[in-house]
């Protein structure tokens, strides 16, 4: 076609004007195109004026504006990614940035944009590439430098989290996400797997925080489902767990970890009801069985292996497997020191085995933490029966039991006392006299105080029966055997063969 040959040419009414050639047509087009171009500039530039202003959404609203107008220009989606990062907008941003060098290979500031939305995401080894490109571009440029060394960084501490888990030293894990972090905060990944290892760790409010932040931006994540329902499922609420692993499996069925738990909960939960069950029915060896099975389904749930550890420690009480129970409780109040259950459960073995050191103990730490008339009065009997316990135990001179009667507590003075009395022991090494003759002493100390009612009732009571101007290191034991056996008539041990003597009245 000839330059000069004349094409119609009609507006948009429709309407024929003139017929123009094709160099007109080509000057006509170029002049809209600078007239776009001009305009799409004055939409960009009103643009680096809101952004300037800090007004991020005005500035965000005339780049796209300057994008429909001239939609191959890398520098408009480079502006744009910029905004949207100022907006952590970090996924169009990162959009923007890729479709800006797209466009243009050569573009050193959306590299540099791509690179940092790769790394506030979380992806280390995309921005390293980046930030590589970059100074193939400009092997000065000392942000991309920067930001080089942060990718690194970030990929160490992915490197030294992944060795954590495996060691379950979880608390390492941790410090590496918040140092992953700072730089990559719009990562859900890094946050996700600190959410866990606090959930892990116990530090449940701190986990379904960062859980519930990634729902509330994203309600269909896997595993911020899954991790939510971890920590309900560690707060030992299995019922609402198990619905959020449901949910999770529901929107990622393959989420191998939501499954595991999912399993964990319900077994648990069967487990432990089965135990309490049996318990209930009074058939304790199988409860204790069942706690037990129950106790090696999941290491990890502290708080409800505290409650089956302290279940146990109740059912081995029951069992008279004291030193078991205090074994277990005492499991229960490492896993969970604020536990009162356990520690008022542990006090009470103690109590049955007449340590009433360790009871007290228990107890005042009880006491400290809610103070309420039963745990007072608790405490109060513990420090009672450890008072009893640094006296003479006279119960345990005569060998009797603390519920003895009048009539029991005679024959067992009689008894005791022909047995140590020193005339039956005359001729023995004066070690064993002196030994014989401190257990007659004794043994009338302690009949001489159960067999007065009165003084008796102090004992009982706790009382120091020397407060009462009761001096047990004055009185004569033979006086209390002459009272006893007839009075003033006289007695003596004689022997009816080698080691036999009878006693006799005179």
């Amino acid at each position: 076609m000839r330059a000069d040959h004349h094409i119609p040419v009609s507006s948009c009414s429709g309407h024929n004007y003139t017929h123009l050639s094709l160099s007109d047509i080509c000057l006509v087009y170029l002049s809209f195109c600078l007239l776009v171009h001009r305009e799409a500039e004055g939409f960009k530039e009103q643009g680096n004026a809101f952004y300037i202003k800090k007004d991020y959404a005005e500035a965000f609203n005339y780049y796209t504006k300057a994008i429909d107008m001239c939609p191959k220009n890398a520098s408009y989606y480079g502006n744009r990614a910029a905004t949207l990062m100022m907006l952590y907008r970090y996924r169009e941003a990162l959009e923007d940035s890729q479709q800006a060098v797209r466009l243009d290979n050569d573009f050193m500031k959306g590299h540099l944009r791509e690179g940092k939305c790769h790394l506030s995401l979380g992806n280390a080894m995309a921005a390293s590439r980046c930030f590589q490109r970059v100074l193939e571009l400009e092997p000065d440029n000392s942000p991309a430098q920067q930001e080089l060394k942060t990718a690194e960084s970030i990929l160490e501490y992915e490197r030294m989290a992944e060795i954590g888990f495996e060691k379950r030293d979880y608390r390492m894990v941790v410090f590496c996400m918040d140092r992953a972090l700072e730089a990559a905060a719009a990562c859900h990944r890094f946050k996700i797997l600190k959410a866990e290892c606090l959930a892990l760790l116990g530090r449940y409010p701190e986990a379904q925080s960062v859980a519930s932040d990634i729902l509330r931006m994203d309600s269909t994540n896997a595993d911020a489902l899954y991790v939510r329902g971890l920590c309900l499922y560690y707060e030992d609420c299995i019922d609402k767990a198990v619905q959020f692993f449901v949910q999770a499996l529901r929107m990622a069925p393959d989420h191998d970890k939501a499954r595991l738990a999912f399993r964990n909960a319900k077994a648990l939960k069967a487990k432990k009801e089965e135990g309490n069950k049996a318990f209930k029915e009074g058939h304790f060896e199988a409860a204790y069985e069942l706690y037990s099975e129950a106790l090696t389904i999941d290491p990890n749930n502290i708080k409800t292996n505290a409650k089956l550890y302290c279940n146990r420690a109740t059912v081995g009480s029951k069992l008279k497997k004291l030193e078991q129970a205090v074994e277990d409780c005492t499991r229960a109040i490492k896993l969970d020191e604020t536990y009162i259950k356990a520690y008022l459960r542990r006090a009470q073995c103690y109590m049955d085995m007449e340590q009433y050191e360790e009871a007290v103990r228990d107890y005042e730490k009880v006491y400290q933490t809610e103070k309420t008339k039963e745990h007072k009065h608790l405490l109060k009997h513990a420090q009672l029966e450890l008072k009893k316990s640094k006296r003479k135990d006279y119960y345990k001179v005569l060998g009797v039991n603390k519920n003895a009667t009048e009539d029991e507590i005679k024959k067992a003075y009689r008894k005791r006392a022909l047995l140590h009395h020193p005339d039956r022991h005359s001729g023995a090494t004066p070690e064993l006299q002196k030994e014989e003759e401190k257990k007659f002493k004794e043994v009338g100390e302690a009949f001489s105080v159960l067999s007065d009612p009165k003084k008796k009732s102090r004992y009982d009571s706790g009382q120091d029966l020397e407060d009462d101007g009761m001096n047990m290191g004055d009185f004569d034991a033979n006086n209390i055997f002459k009272a006893f056996f007839g009075g003033p008539a006289g007695f003596s041990f004689e022997a009816s063969g080698p080691g036999n003597f009878f006693f006799q009245f005179g």
